[in-house]
Order: structure tokens, then sequence, then C-alpha cells
């Protein structure tokens, strides 16, 4: 990597991929808080070394290798060298992972990656093809490499998803407690109230929802709100009104902790998602 480069992300989506976003970034102190997505995360490395938390483990993936994360799976991100990272990655949509796996392998039940990092060149190379092929506007290309990328990651490093099951009362109680801070995102009430109302002490509740979702309410709630921002800002929202309407105090608030779950500004997401590629780059300053 050239001595002095700066941080700069891509992000973007195509018309002619419909339910995939991407995001092309070199990143060197960026660190990504801990998170989740909706959709499945495909990321080919292309040059440095990403680390990331993931399943109490940490990864660490350099060229030729992919990260792969399945939806609402708390993970992080930053850099395993000094130099940091480069990456391209796909964000699939689980409606449209779910159709090829149908398609074209026997799982039963929601697909899923059974690993988070492979050594795959062949896959790595198939993810940076694609990037390729939307950027020439080739419609055909990309989602034939779409499909043949997608097929062949569930083929050598797949299989069902686990089913959460709700047994226990922690788990009963953790899953009441996420649909209350959904409920109330913009004015959510403190740990304490909130285990009042459920019926439970404050440390319990914290530990059964640390065992649940992988992070604390505090964390959780921080990583719901910015997903809830993605659809304002998709359906049109100014930003300003989307902080609020999401309990973020301002416009700096939430562009702080949308760059650290999705990787870019909340202004350079809903552009790269309206744009083109060419016209949705920025550089990160």
């Amino acid at each position: 990597m050239a001595q002095g480069e700066r941080e700069r992300a891509y992000y973007w989506q195509s018309p002619k991929l419909p339910g995939v976003d991407l995001l092309r970034a070199r990143y060197i102190s960026k660190i990504f808080s801990r998170h989740t997505h909706e959709t499945y995360v495909i990321a080919a490395i292309t040059e440095g070394v990403e680390a990331f938390h993931h399943g109490g483990d940490v990864h660490k993936v350099g060229p030729g290798g992919l990260a792969l994360i399945n939806p609402d799976t708390m993970h992080t991100g930053h850099a395993g060298t000094p130099e940091g990272w480069s990456y391209e990655v796909l964000y699939p949509d689980p409606s449209l992972v779910a159709g090829i796996a149908a398609e074209t392998t026997t799982i039963r039940g929601t697909p899923g990656f059974n690993v988070a990092a492979a050594d795959d060149p062949v896959s790595s190379r198939q993810v940076q093809a694609i990037h390729r092929a939307l950027e020439e506007g080739n419609a055909l290309a990309a989602d034939t490499l779409m499909h043949a990328v997608v097929a062949r990651l569930l083929r050598l490093h797949g299989g069902p998803l686990p089913e959460r099951t709700i047994h226990t009362a922690g788990a009963r109680y953790a899953l009441r407690a996420r649909a209350v801070l959904e409920e109330r995102m913009a004015d959510p009430p403190s740990l304490e109230d909130l285990a009042a109302e459920l019926g439970t002490s404050p440390f319990a509740l914290l530990r059964a929802f640390r065992r649940m979702y992988g992070m604390p309410p505090h964390t959780w709630l921080t990583d719901a709100r910015v997903h809830r921002a993605r659809a304002l800002l998709d359906a049109g929202l100014p930003l300003a009104e989307t902080a609020t309407a999401v309990g973020f105090t301002d416009q700096s608030h939430l562009t702080r902790h949308f760059g650290r779950i999705i990787g870019v500004p909340p202004g350079a997401y809903r552009r790269g998602r309206a744009r083109t590629y060419k016209n949705a780059e920025r550089s990160i300053s």
C-alpha cells in the first residue's frame, strides 16, 4: 500500500443487481464497533489484514481470504496490521441467498456460513469480479457471478443455521426487552426501569440479553437505531429528522455511529444507494 494513502470508502447499490449492496474500502485506523447486519456479509480482502471479533474469537483475514458474516450476528472490525486493509464487500439480502440455496444446494432451513473466515482465493476473485462487472454495467456477468459465488460459498463453508429457541425465562426476558426497545427507540427506559417493567433484576436482564444477542442492551439499541436510520434515509427522510426519529441527539451523533457500523457517513450512504458506482465515490477525510 502506498505510504500516506488516505482512508476511502465507496458504498453503493446497482439497479443491475437488485438485493445486493456493495462496499469498496481502504481503512487504516477505522474501528467498527460491535454491530450486526440485516444482510449477509461476504468481504474479500484485497490488501493488508482485517481483524474482527466474531463468536468469541478474533479472526484475521488477508489477501485471498474472505470474512463471512450471517445476518443478525454480532461482530466488529479493525486493522490487523498497522498498514490497515482494503476489501470489496457484498451485502446480499437474505431472500436472495435463500433463493440461490434452494436452487443449488440441499440445505434445509435457513442457509448460512458455518465459518467466519475462509482462505478461498477463487471465491475472493469472484467477489471482486462482481464489483468489476457492475462498474462496467454488465448485468448478466454480475448476476451470473453472484449466483456462482453464493452457491460455492454455501457448498464449501455453509449449512443450515441453528434455530434460536426460546426456552429459559432469561431468554424470554431478553426477547421482551428487545421488543420494548424497538417500540420506544427514540425514548428508551433505563436498564433499571426496563428490568422493573419486565419483572426481573437489572443484572439478570443484562446477563440474559448478552447471552441472547451477544451485546448489552445499550449497544444493541445503537445498532438498531442505525438500521432504522438506514430505512428512513432510503425512504427520503432528511438527515436531521432521521437522527431525531431514531433517538440520536443530533445529526453529528447519527453520523458518528453510522460510520462505525456501516463504514461510511449517512450522506455518502444515501448518495451511493441512489446513484451509480462512479457518482457514489467519495474519500473519507
